[in-house]
């Protein structure tokens, strides 16, 4: 079973390494998914999705929120930031009856990347 929860936050960014509009500072409301996959348990939760969101804020949105970026992720395409989202909540977010499945990151509302520790 497949359980997710999605964030917002916004940050500023540029894409050094890019020729193009996004070379220049701009920012982006984004919108992170965070999907974890296990087995319910006694009560018929996979996990509680309070401690998703208080795990999550505190890894990720309070790092990432109203903050310039690239002083945090190395060239912070979506790619990246999905990676870097992921690095911070496999740990966390598994345990013998659960895993981090998927982080998706979105820049706008049509275009985004999801990442699966690959």
């Amino acid at each position: 079973m497949y359980l997710s929860r999605d964030f917002t936050f916004d940050a500023a960014h540029r894409l050094e390494k890019y020729h193009g509009k996004c070379e220049e500072l701009h920012g982006h409301t984004y919108k992170l998914r965070v999907t974890v996959e296990g087995d319910p348990d006694e009560e018929g939760m996979v996990v509680d999705f309070l401690y998703l969101k208080k795990t999550v804020n505190e890894l990720v949105i309070s790092v990432l929120d109203h903050r310039y970026l690239n002083e945090i992720i190395s060239q912070p395409t979506a790619e990246n930031i999905a990676k870097w989202v992921w690095d911070k909540l496999k740990n966390p977010l598994s345990t013998q009856r659960y895993r981090l499945y998927e982080v998706s990151v979105w820049e706008s509302e049509n275009s985004f990347v999801s990442y699966r520790g690959e």
